[in-house]
This record gives C-alpha cells, sequence and structure tokens, in this order.
C-alpha cells in the first residue's frame, strides 16, 4: 500500500507547470546523501484514489499537474493512482520521480506527461547540475524527451 507524508504546491519540479507534489514513503531506494531520508520508513497517510481526490480538491484550480515523488517499492499502484487521476481530470499533467535508473515495466507511459529518473548521487547533483546522473523527461505519445537541460542555467 502507498502512503505519502505530506504534500506541497511546488514551482520548480516540473518546469512550466504548477506542480502538487505528494511525496511517498517507504521508499527502497535508500540514496546516499539523500535529502529526504525521512521518506525511506514506511509511514504516513494511506494513499488511494479517495486520498488523491482529496489533496487535488483542496487545490481545485490552482495546479496544473500533480506529481508522485517516489513510489518505487509498488510501481504498479503508482500506475493505477496515475490512470484514475488521467480518467477523472483530463487536463491535469501527471509526473512520477523515481529513483530507478530505468522506467518501471509496470508504470505506462501512457500515464505519464512527465517521468524523473535516477538516484540521486550527491557527488554528481541534482537536476540542476549539469553532471546529475537523473534526468528529467517530457512523455510525448509514448516516446521520452530529455528536458533536464531545462534546469541549467
Amino acid at each position: 500500500m502507498l502512503k505519502y507524508i505530506d504534500s506541497n504546491i511546488v514551482f520548480q519540479e516540473i518546469p512550466d507547470e504548477v506542480t502538487l507534489a505528494v511525496n511517498l514513503s517507504g521508499c527502497p531506494c535508500r540514496c546516499p546523501g539523500c535529502h529526504s531520508k525521512y521518506l525511506w520508513n514506511d509511514s504516513g497517510e494511506p494513499l488511494d484514489g479517495d486520498a488523491i481526490e482529496g489533496l487535488l480538491g483542496k487545490h481545485s484550480g490552482r495546479v496544473s499537474c500533480l506529481a508522485l515523488l517516489g513510489g518505487d517499492a509498488a510501481p504498479a499502484e503508482v500506475d493505477s493512482l496515475l490512470a484514475g487521476v488521467r480518467k477523472r481530470h483530463p487536463g491535469l499533467h501527471t509526473a512520477w520521480w523515481s529513483g530507478r535508473t530505468l522506467p518501471s515495466p509496470q508504470v505506462s507511459l501512457s500515464n505519464l506527461d512527465y517521468l524523473k529518473l535516477g538516484p540521486y548521487l550527491a557527488h554528481l547533483g541534482p537536476l540542476k547540475s549539469r553532471r546529475t546522473n537523473q534526468r528529467l523527461y517530457r512523455v510525448v505519445e509514448g516516446t521520452l524527451h530529455d528536458i533536464t537541460s531545462r534546469f541549467w542555467r
């Protein structure tokens, strides 16, 4: 079961989007230098379709994207939630931030507009570093387009 710790409206996670970012707990990646170690524990509130609807309802009309940050322990559940959001909110963009290096075959790209891949490696830095190993992709008709350079200034 997916659980979330908190959610926030953010402006820097996805370029050109006002994003409701939902931090999922139970992260199995355990990246060295992780800045969100509190997400390693299996804690928080259950995240299901009703919880997503509650979060989106609370921010109705204020966000253009929903991003699930984490969920690598249960990618099929991530996919199910994203599919539900796509069905109930066709104009809302969706994103998933995964600490894995490859997309999970359990998450359909048709349920995503954005996909971030890669573990955090402190010596390479986050997405804003030109040396980062992490990548942010825009999903267009099932194809991944690397837009990581949008973070570099």
